[in-house]
């Protein structure tokens, strides 16, 4: 079942659950500090940014000066139309995008730059720069010389705090001593720069895979993610490190100007007692789950002080991915959201009292899974990849911007929509939602849900867009009209060290992440009852095969009592296209018995299949979650 709330009201009074602030507090506030009363809703204002005119086509020619007299291009109108917000210059005025420039003319036409997929600055105030352009394609024309070695990642634009720089994906565009926004930086002054991670012990080699590089606010540093496969296992780690630049490499490829991370740290302490769910060392036939340990499962950004990166890791309460930050020198985690919603994308305000972040709130998509919440999070061993995947649907987003406080989602709090006057379940934003540095503002970009994830054998109609030449993806500001600019100080230098990170060694083999060794494991509540937990590994002993896990008056805050069980069975070989099946037999009641939720498979089962980058809902069998009143079930297959 699934609501839409249609009132400012609505949007600031979803159902609750308990926030995470300490690491005994999952399901316990006894002895945290007392938050905060929630903020008042505010004053918000959304509006369509500029965006190159849309091409007819994506076959060349196509943009002609009847749809851009000024012969600067146009962009792609499909849903993957390379669409990314970036983040703000200086000025608060100017965002920067990634785009993809189609239709353009072949060579020796001028115009025939304006091709593929390129940076664009947009004005946000209304002016246009002086070509009369709301929007000026910064790497458009870049010669080959000036680029050797480009890497084909420019995802999530983020421009230095000096106003001539912007980390693009795997690179670093700069246009030397001059400003981005200004004439003098044209396409012959503007250097595009790879970026390489160094892993082989003598250097040689393009270096390792990394993904999601986010920039550091000290400008030094970064942090980005990167995916392997071990032993027929997917894993992904996060990890921190420094920027130097290197004109002229001896080793390595490429052999051109790039800049190169070195002092790497990973985001883990690979032993098993740092992990969130263990095996106690002194009782080997207890387990134990401690969601405080830090563990970066993918790595999402930094605060604005520098201080705390954030990331997804391994969940607090069952089923429900929350975003986490953890001290970059304290190891202490902070969860910052709590719905059971999915998210991940997100962004800090200048002064750190905010957030926005992209989340399936609100929908219900994901309350099937993670509906019944407090529930600790073991059978999380096997599901955590599957029911983060159920977040999308292909090319049909669920994520809309929320604006929260520092203090999280807590009691009926739930933060506040930025789009709340314009509700539109069929339009919804993509990574990564941008505060400008002034702090009255925030961009995001929005895309139209597309086939094959509507229309055709889909039982969603596709929706016709409005948008200029039927474009499916569109470029968005959020203006917080209440709120007066805020100054953003400069961030020092931080350590290159991590203390509860690993330092990395070029040319080491990635770790497994550790899991508890089969057997029959005794979980204790915190308050009282108990459960019992059973893991199996696989024949090759590679991977955990089966979790199963039967809860006794379990309660972990005196007042959530669980019984009865579940059990997760992996049943794919394949790394990212996985298949489980699971079964739920679960009740959560008062302490006097009294139902508060209940979450139950089909008598068959209820089994998924879902590829972790593909993201296409697959299941027979049912998994149904009620809590109180309200019962939600699972989505139809495709949609």
């Amino acid at each position: 079942m699934r609501t839409r709330p249609r009132s400012l009201a609505a949007l600031v009074a979803l159902v609750g659950v308990t926030a995470f602030l300490s690491p005994a507090q999952a399901a316990s506030n006894n002895t945290a500090a007392p938050s905060p009363p929630p903020p008042a809703p505010e004053r918000i204002r959304v509006e369509r940014l500029p965006l190159p005119p849309t091409a007819p086509s994506n076959a060349a020619g196509t943009c002609t000066s009847a749809v851009n007299p000024r012969g600067t291009g146009c962009m792609a109108a499909d849903w993957n139309s390379g669409l990314r917000t970036g983040g703000f210059l200086p000025d608060s005025r100017t965002v920067t995008a990634a785009v993809r420039f189609a239709g353009a003319p072949a060579a020796p036409d001028p115009a025939s730059m304006y091709s593929g997929d390129q940076l664009i600055l947009v004005r946000t105030d209304g002016k246009t720069f002086p070509n009369g352009d709301a929007w000026k394609c910064l790497t458009c024309g870049t010669p080959p010389a000036n680029k050797q070695g480009m890497n084909a990642d420019t995802s999530y634009p983020q421009p230095f705090s000096d106003g001539r720089r912007v980390l693009y994906g795997t690179n670093i565009v700069d246009c030397g001593p001059y400003g981005l926004a200004s004439p003098a930086c044209t396409p012959d002054r503007l250097h595009i720069y790879p970026i390489r991670w160094n892993n082989t012990a003598d250097g040689s080699g393009p270096g390792g895979n990394i993904r999601e590089l986010r920039l550091h606010p000290d400008q030094m540093h970064l942090g980005f993610n990167s995916v392997s496969v071990t032993g027929g296992r997917f894993d992904q780690y996060g990890y921190f490190g420094r920027l130097r630049f290197d004109p002229a490499p001896a080793t390595g490829t490429p052999l051109a100007p790039r800049y190169e991370v070195e002092k790497v740290t990973r985001l883990l302490d690979a032993s098993p007692a740092a992990q969130s769910v263990h095996v106690d060392p002194r009782t080997p036939s207890k387990l134990v789950f401690d969601p405080s340990r830090p563990g970066v499962g993918e790595f999402r950004g930094f605060s604005k002080d520098g201080s705390e990166a954030f990331y997804v890791g391994f969940p607090v309460e069952s089923s429900n991915i929350d975003l986490m930050a953890v001290g970059l020198r304290t190891g202490k985690v902070r969860r910052m959201t709590a719905d059971p919603g999915y998210t991940d994308p997100v962004d800090a305000s200048p002064d750190d009292r905010w957030i926005v972040a992209l989340d399936t709130r609100g929908t219900d998509r994901m309350s099937f899974l993670a509906g019944m919440t407090g529930l600790p999070a073991v059978t999380d061993l096997l599901s955590t990849s599957v029911v983060s995947s159920v977040r999308n649907n292909g090319q049909r987003r669920f994520f809309q911007p929320y604006l929260i406080d520092r203090y999280g989602d807590r009691g009926s709090y739930r933060g506040q929509r930025l789009n709340y006057a314009n509700i539109s379940p069929d339009w919804n934003a993509g990574a990564d939602p941008r505060w400008s540095p002034d702090g009255t503002a925030v961009s995001y970009q929005e895309r139209l849900v597309s086939a094959p994830s509507c229309g055709g054998a889909n039982p969603l109609p596709c929706p016709v867009s409005t948008e200029p030449g039927g474009r499916r993806t569109r470029l968005m500001i959020a203006r917080l009209v209440d709120r007066e600019p805020v100054h953003r100080r400069p961030v020092a230098p931080v350590s290159d060290r991590v203390p509860w990170g690993t330092p990395y060694v070029p040319g080491s083999a990635i770790p497994l992440r550790p899991y508890p060794a089969q057997g029959t494991y005794t979980l204790r509540g915190k308050a009282f009852g108990s459960a019992e937990v059973g893991i199996v590994w696989d024949d090759a002993k590679t991977a955990v095969k089966t979790v199963s896990v039967r809860y006794q008056r379990y309660s972990d805050d005196g007042r959530n009592v669980f019984q009865g069980s579940e059990s997760v069975t992996r049943t794919s070989t394949s790394p990212t296209l996985t298949s489980l099946d699971w079964y739920s037999d679960l009740v959560k009641t008062d302490r006097g018995g009294k139902v508060l939720a209940t979450k139950k498979s089909s008598a068959d089962g209820f089994h998924i299949t879902i590829d972790l980058w593909q993201t296409i809902f697959q299941a027979t069998g049912t998994l149904t979650t009620t809590v109180g009143p309200r019962t939600y079930t699972q989505p139809a297959n495709g949609t």
